[in-house]
């Protein structure tokens, strides 16, 4: 028979805490060892007798710990000033609208490629995180993508060449 679910949180409950604050931090691991554990409730009807329960709970919190840095990474950065001025500065079509049509046709992949690394400034790494791929195929696609952009956009030069 299965043990109860406080017993489980009892036995595991250290060692997934201990997950948490090594892939978060002390400031979040509290809130994502509650998530764990919230989630693994939920499941634990469907638990196999035979699963090992304490790898399971360190699945869900590495998986909670993960949800948590992606929502982290699409929170505003505080500014020490604001701008008097609203900039123009990386907003399609406030200059170069003929170069954010060109972008907007390149393919989806191609485009989110070129945009991530060359507006926003990720690596391959992270970029491949965000498209569900690998370093190499994230590499390639920003290579695609300014290689269209430089045969279909006018104003584009091929690299070395004078301006």
């Amino acid at each position: 028979m299965k043990e109860p679910f406080e017993k489980a949180v009892e036995q595991h409950g250290a060692t997934v805490l201990r997950v948490c604050r090594a892939l978060l931090g002390t400031h979040d691991a509290d809130d994502a060892w509650s998530e764990t554990f919230l989630a693994a409730m939920r499941a634990w009807p469907g638990l196999p007798e035979t699963a090992n329960v304490e790898a399971w709970l360190v699945t869900i919190a590495r998986r909670k710990a993960i949800d948590v840095l992606r929502a982290a990474g699409r929170l505003p950065l505080p500014a020490e000033e604001l701008p008097e001025a609203p900039s123009s500065l990386g907003v399609p079509g406030a200059g170069d609208g003929e170069l954010w049509e060109a972008v907007g046709r390149l393919p989806a992949k191609q485009r989110q490629a070129v945009t991530f690394r060359y507006l926003a400034g990720m690596s391959y790494e992270e970029i491949a995180a965000v498209l569900g791929s690998n370093t190499a195929a994230a590499r390639r696609a920003a290579a695609d993508g300014l290689k269209n952009l430089r045969k279909h956009y006018p104003g584009a030069t091929s690299r070395g060449a004078s301006t």
